[in-house]
C-alpha cells in the first residue's frame, strides 16, 4: 500500500441502530513492519467553528465501529474525531496467522501506531487534542504521554488498564516462564463457549451488548479471542513503566479517570495510585458500572460524560 489511503464510508461495518457518522472516512496507513492499520476520521459538524479533535483509543479486542455512538457524543460537543484499530485488532493487520489470538509483541508497537497515525493525519486534526481512552487504550495512551510520543491538551481515561486482576499466585513468574519456553504466541487461556448477555462481565446494558454482537456477526473478521502469553508479558512490562512515579508526575495536563465500581478485569487500585501522582486529575467512581462504562446504561454513561465536560472546562477547551 501507499503511505496513506482514504476510503469511503462504505468500507465500514454498519448494522441497524449503529449508523456510520456523517462524513466518516476509513484511513489506512502503514505501521511497524509494513502492517496495514485502519483508522476512522470524522470531521466536526461545524467546520467553521471546530472545538478540537478527540482521539479515541479503544480497548483490547475492540474496533472502530463499536465507538460510533461515543463519536456522536464527541461530535455533539463540537469535536472532530479520530478512532484507531490497533495493530492485531479490528480490521488492521493481525500479528499472527491465527486471527483469533489476542497478541502483541510489546506495547511500543501500539504506541508507535498511535504516534504515526497522529503524525500522518496532523493536517486534518485541529488542535487542541483530547485523548479519550478505554481499558487497554488507556495503557497505550498513558505510556505514550509518559514517553512524550504524543502531545494532547487533555486526557480522559475510562476504566484504564494500568494493572490487571491476576488469577493465580505467582502469575508474573508463570508469564515469564511461558515466554522463556518459547510459548509467547500460545493462548494463555483456550477459547471457551460464546459469551451470552447473562455471562458477560462488562456491561449491564443489553442493547450495547447486542450491538457489539451484531457487528461481529456481520463481519467475523472483527472478532478477537483470548490473549497470548506474549500479550500478558507485554502488559506486565508496560505496568512497570506506570510504577515509575517520576514519569507519571511529569504529565501535567488536565486528566480525568473514570473507575467502574463493579470492575472484574482491570485493577482499580492502580487508578487510585496514579490519580494521586498526576498533578491535575479528577478521579470518579462510576456507581454500579461494569468495565465498559461507555457501553453501560444511560445513567452510568451520564456520570462519565459529566466528568468529561468538567475536564474540558479545566482544560479551557
Amino acid at each position: 500500500m501507499t503511505d496513506m489511503q482514504t476510503h469511503a464510508s462504505s468500507d465500514f461495518v454498519a448494522v441497524p441502530g449503529n449508523p456510520v457518522p456523517e462524513g466518516a472516512e476509513v484511513i489506512w496507513f502503514e505501521g511497524s513492519e509494513g502492517r496495514n492499520l485502519r483508522a476512522c476520521m470524522i470531521p466536526a459538524r461545524n467546520k467553521a467553528d471546530v472545538r478540537g479533535t478527540a482521539i479515541v483509543c479503544p480497548g483490547r479486542s475492540e474496533f472502530i465501529e463499536k465507538y460510533f455512538r461515543t463519536a456522536e457524543q464527541l461530535l455533539d460537543r463540537g469535536f472532530a474525531v479520530l478512532i484507531l484499530d490497533w495493530p492485531g485488532q479490528g480490521l488492521s493487520d493481525r500479528l499472527l496467522p491465527d486471527r483469533g489470538k489476542g497478541h502483541i509483541d510489546r506495547f511500543e508497537t501500539f504506541m508507535a501506531a498511535l504516534a504515526k497515525g497522529l503524525a500522518k493525519l496532523e493536517d486534518r486534526l485541529p488542535r487542541p487534542h483530547v485523548a479519550l481512552s478505554h481499558s487497554m487504550g488507556g495503557a497505550i495512551a498513558l505510556a505514550a504521554m509518559a514517553e512524550d510520543l504524543v502531545k494532547v491538551e487533555a486526557a480522559a481515561f475510562c476504566a484504564p488498564m494500568w494493572g490487571i486482576k491476576q488469577p493465580v499466585f505467582g502469575f508474573r513468574y508463570l508469564v515469564w516462564a511461558m515466554r522463556v519456553m518459547g510459548r509467547s504466541t500460545d493462548y494463555a487461556q483456550q477459547p471457551g463457549p460464546p459469551e451470552t448477555f447473562e455471562t458477560n462481565i462488562v456491561t449491564h446494558d443489553r442493547e450495547h451488548w447486542q450491538m457489539n454482537r451484531d457487528l461481529t456477526d456481520a463481519k467475523p473478521d472483527l472478532l478477537l479471542g483470548p490473549v497470548t502469553w506474549g500479550w500478558l508479558g507485554a502488559s506486565l512490562q508496560i505496568f512497570a513503566v506506570f510504577a515509575k512515579a517520576r514519569k507519571i508526575r511529569r504529565i501535567g495536563l488536565p486528566v480525568m479517570i473514570a473507575t467502574a465500581e463493579e470492575e472484574k478485569l482491570v485493577e482499580n487500585d492502580a487508578h487510585t495510585r496514579i490519580a494521586g501522582l498526576l498533578p491535575d486529575c479528577e478521579h470518579i467512581n462510576v456507581t454500579g458500572a461494569r468495565h465498559e462504562i461507555l457501553m453501560e446504561k444511560e445513567d452510568k454513561r451520564a456520570q462519565f460524560w459529566a466528568a468529561f465536560d468538567r475536564l474540558l472546562e479545566r482544560a479551557k477547551i
